[in-house]
């Protein structure tokens, strides 16, 4: 019998960009995708954060080596050995951020959701619509956004082997979540329809509105597909 949510584990060529194989007859790809990598580098990998951390902890070494009684040139070059390793932590979570854009590729068809992720070992998760329970959206200041998807039946996928594709803090049930996609509300609106289609029922959203880490505050919204 064939289970609802399977793994493809890795593969060196693909039928189609992000498949492993082609798709049946009647499906048909309704969506391709990957993170904008520079929104992921901030929302999931924390650069902006981190950069902060540096910054408050160059000035806090710069404040104490003055409250020592030296002078400004040589409190700010006591702290300047700081920035190597704060540069090399920024440039590393950046470039983590990128490769793992490079070799993601998200797909919606009218029958299920598709995630190709992994840099050194790729694999492809395969979610049939009728494997999924809800989904909810979170969009960034800049139109890109998050959207996380519960897993309505028993099959489970470990929260190691989807990360950073997972929505943070959901150990027990690890919930897959397409990773700061671009242009979020449009790429919502084609996977609750589809999942909708699929399930013959009505796909609805609505706003929550709560403030996330980006410059602007940021609107999420959760949607849902009612049978």
């Amino acid at each position: 019998m064939t289970r609802a949510l399977y793994v493809v584990p890795e593969h060196e060529f693909e039928a189609v960009p992000g498949l492993p194989e082609p798709l049946p007859a009647g499906e048909e790809i309704r969506w391709q995708g990957a993170p904008r990598w520079q929104t992921l580098a901030i929302e999931a990998f924390h650069v902006r954060k981190l950069s902060i951390y540096f910054a408050v902890i160059l000035l806090l070494r710069v404040v104490l080596v003055m409250g020592d009684g030296s002078n400004a040139i040589d409190a700010v070059l006591s702290a300047l050995f700081l920035l190597p390793l704060a540069a090399i932590a920024i440039c590393l979570l950046s470039l983590l951020a990128w490769l793992t854009a490079r070799t993601t590729l998200y797909t919606i068809t009218n029958e299920r959701l598709i995630m190709r992720i992994g840099i050194v070992l790729s694999v492809t998760f395969n979610l049939p619509f009728r494997s999924l329970d809800h989904a909810g959206m979170k969009i960034f200041a800049n139109g890109a956004g998050d959207i996380a998807i519960a897993i309505g039946t028993d099959d489970r996928i470990a929260y190691a082997h989807l990360w950073p594709h997972a929505r943070p803090w959901r150990f027990a049930r690890p919930e897959p979540m397409l990773r700061s996609i671009p242009d979020v509300n449009h790429v919502a609106a084609i996977l609750s329809n589809s999942m909708a289609q699929a399930s013959g029922g009505i796909a609805s959203i609505a706003a929550t509105g709560v403030s996330h880490s980006s410059t602007k505050p940021a609107v999420a919204q959760n949607w849902a597909v009612a049978s």
